[in-house]
């Protein structure tokens, strides 16, 4: 059954981004076995992968930004068939769709709310356009609490998106900081599923000179609010929020013995964590966008169990055909496999079973 088409998009506003996300889209996998470039070798099979890590740009988005000439050329380039392209030559049967970096929030709240709605709209609009083939991460005008709330419920109440999609920081706040706790506290109530994007932190623009955002901070700053989440007691008040971290986790799994210790020398944040540190971030689910290679997977999987790793891509700036080499490259069992690359994504959205 079809769903009803969303209102038209809107205008609305524009504003930064960040320099240097072009390196997130560098075109060999330097960690796999074998050279990824080839991509009419990966075998056409019935698709069947859900990728959680999908970036779409709508063309008002493109117009909004564009002026500023801060969105990288591969989001100005986005259209539907480049990502169904992509989808189709490794298998990937659904796309759950996401704004990334820079967001749609730039200090206007009214404005925030009229550029996510619109984003919303569109992707909700793909649902319908091309039936099975993309689900929805909506985004929310976050730090605006009142916006965020009345996008949640428009999201996912009326467009019937799969989760809410929201950035690791914002300013100098990461999720668990007590200013978020009423958006935690509502998705903890509807048992929803919260994507997270990373994001350069205010704290920690240009520290080292050539070296972009993406390439050292995006993994810091996922590590920070992993933090932020279980150290403030968040992820424990609010247990059914069902977590999505980028990149396997960012420095974590590599930090997690400096997280398990950390509250056996502090009294209070034991009393924050009273299930263990190690039993918050085994309840994670992470995705393996970007992170499909022996290092990040290796240090992943000897925290985590593989039922909470999901397949992604960051497409745009990567490609399918990567993280599907990548995976086959690791080693993994034919049901471990089907479980990071399907099963683990129904389990969690279970409208994508069909």
């Amino acid at each position: 059954m079809r769903r009803e088409a969303p209102p038209n998009l809107a205008s609305s506003s524009r504003r930064t981004f960040v320099a240097g996300l072009a390196v997130l889209g560098m075109g060999t996998h330097m960690f796999g076995r074998r050279a990824v470039a080839q991509t009419s070798a990966v075998p056409r099979t019935t698709p069947h992968l859900i990728d959680v890590h999908h970036h779409i740009a709508p063309p008002r988005y493109i117009t909004e930004l564009g002026p500023t000439k801060h969105l990288q050329p591969v989001s100005r380039n986005w259209t539907p068939a480049r990502s169904l392209e992509d989808m189709d030559r490794a298998g990937v049967a659904t796309a759950i769709v996401s704004i990334t970096t820079p967001g749609v929030w730039f200090g206007d709240s009214a404005a925030a709310r009229r550029l996510a709605r619109e984003c919303n709209d569109y992707a909700a609009r793909l649902m319908v356009d091309f039936p099975g083939r993309f689900g929805v991460f909506a985004a929310v005008p976050m730090p605006d609490i009142e916006g965020t709330l009345r996008e949640i419920a428009y999201a996912l109440d009326t467009l019937k998106a799969d989760g809410i999609a929201v950035f690791t920081s914002y300013g100098d706040k990461w999720l668990g900081d007590p200013a978020f706790t009423p958006v935690i506290e509502e998705l903890n109530r509807r048992k929803a599923v919260l994507y997270t994007h990373p994001t350069e932190p205010d704290c920690c623009r240009n520290l080292v000179p050539d070296v972009p955002a993406p390439i050292i901070e995006y993994g810091t700053d996922t590590t920070r609010t992993i933090a932020s989440l279980v150290f403030s007691g968040t992820s424990t008040r609010f247990p059914d929020v069902q977590f999505i971290f980028s990149h396997a986790g960012g420095t974590m799994p590599f930090l997690a013995e400096r997280f398990t210790r950390l509250p056996l020398a502090n009294k209070d944040l034991a009393a924050r964590v009273p299930n263990g540190v190690a039993h918050e971030l085994r309840r994670f689910n992470y995705d393996v966008a970007q992170a499909a290679h022996p290092m990040a997977l290796a240090s992943l999987l000897k925290l985590v169990p593989v039922s909470q790793v999901l397949f992604g891509t960051d497409f745009p700036f990567r490609t399918s055909v990567d993280h599907v080499r990548g995976l086959a490259d690791y080693g993994f069992s034919a049901a471990d496999l089907q479980a990071i690359e399907r099963g683990n994504a129904v389990r969690l959205l279970p409208r994508l079973k069909a």
